[in-house]
């Protein structure tokens, strides 16, 4: 069993007996990240109205459930099915409110992305290396992540310089017993050090520590924010093989946003490929589009816009950005290479894109906050030309 399975399994237990006691905790008076009565409050999140919201770890659902009296959207996300139990069992119907029983990783990959993303002490229960790159991804160009993470337990034990699980103990709560759980307890440097590697920009990093001279817990508020602008990168520091220096990128734009697929070297891009002798460039990016995500196009239907002209090394590189209008069929994963395909936002596009992908894009909407090498684009006078 991995080591977040069996903390969800120990906070089942700990939910279970919780519905069991019956107690029934007051609302929130004060906003606390960790430690009652001290530390930083609400404000740390600014104004909610409006806003779309996540709660990561949401557990009992009381922060969630004040958020929302705030005028905040807020979808309150917990692992735990009998957390998930006390939460819907205390708010059923509250307006702006919404709560989910589910895996914090396989929500943010399906979900639309949200302004702002807070967590209280949950995150490190999960895995980073998972789950900041689906986080980076899950939140709105110039949106914020807040969190609190444990920094030094009661006994004085600080964090760790690696990143790795190291056990906790949670007690419950009117008794003597013990359960332990696997925590990333991790050193300030290294939090921001894995937020900054998924394009994320430091705001603040705030300690509190406990208020009792015996107990030496304390823990650290972080608080991040994706830039405005889109990054991209090249998939590694190697330049394209001559075979290759010759492709087009296929721009498939509906009312969902724009299709992008994830390479198994993790960036973000447009279908597309090298054109076949023979071909032209409509053709080529018909074929491409159908055989990498399983959409159906016709030649007459793709507009060429141009072409695109860089170098990578020694190479050229020759990138025809094509447009199609109309197509057929659901996205789907037909090539090793490349799959989840979805449709984004023009709003909200995933990072890191592949450079020939965020040039292709900026050619089609030059207004796109995109940032990627300069590359020549001569536009074509007539749409469809080869």
């Amino acid at each position: 069993m991995t080591t977040e399975k069996a903390t969800v399994e120990t906070w089942n237990t700990y939910g279970n007996h919780q519905l069991s006691r019956g107690l029934e905790l007051p609302e929130l008076d004060r906003w606390n990240w960790g430690i009652p009565n001290t530390g930083p409050g609400i404000e740390a999140l600014g104004d909610v109205k409006g806003l779309r919201v996540l709660d990561l770890g949401s557990g009992l659902g009381r922060h969630a459930a004040h958020l929302a009296a705030r005028g905040a959207d807020i979808t309150a996300v917990d692992a735990s099915p009998a957390q998930h139990q006390r939460a819907i069992s205390r708010y059923p119907d509250t307006p702006g409110l919404h709560l989910l029983c589910a895996d914090a990783e396989a929500h943010l990959r399906n979900a639309d992305p949200y302004d702002l993303i807070y967590s209280v002490c949950s995150m490190p229960y999960m895995d980073p290396d998972r789950l900041l790159p689906v986080l980076a991804n899950g939140l709105k160009p110039g949106g914020r992540l807040v969190f609190s993470a444990l920094h030094t337990n009661s006994h004085g034990n600080g964090p760790s310089t690696e990143v790795t699980p190291r056990p906790e103990i949670l007690r419950l709560p009117g008794t003597t017993e013990d359960h332990p759980v696997g925590m990333w307890v991790l050193s300030p440097q290294l939090w921001q050090d894995l937020l900054v590697q998924q394009g994320l920009t430091m705001e603040a990093v705030t300690e509190f520590d406990s208020p009792k001279p015996d107990n030496h817990v304390s823990y650290r508020l972080y608080a991040a924010r994706r830039p405005e602008r889109v990054p991209s990168r090249p998939r590694t520091s190697a330049p394209p093989a001559p075979n290759t220096a010759l492709g087009v990128g296929v721009i498939v734009h509906g009312p969902d946003g724009v299709l992008l697929g994830r390479h198994r070297r993790r960036t973000w891009e447009l279908a597309g490929g090298t054109v076949e002798p023979g071909e032209t460039f409509a053709e080529a990016a018909v074929r491409e589009l159908h055989e990498e995500a399983g959409l159906v196009a016709e030649p007459e239907d793709a507009q060429v816009l141009g072409t695109l002209l860089d170098r990578v090394g020694g190479v050229v590189r020759l990138t025809v950005p094509v447009h199609i209008i109309r197509w057929s069929g659901v996205p789907r994963q037909r090539e090793e290479a490349i799959g989840s395909w979805r449709f984004w936002p023009l709003s909200a596009l995933p990072q890191p894109l592949f450079v020939p992908s965020a040039q292709c894009l900026t050619a089609w909407q030059p207004a796109l906050p995109l940032d990627h090498p300069p590359a020549h684009f001569q536009p074509y006078g007539k749409p469809g030309s080869p």
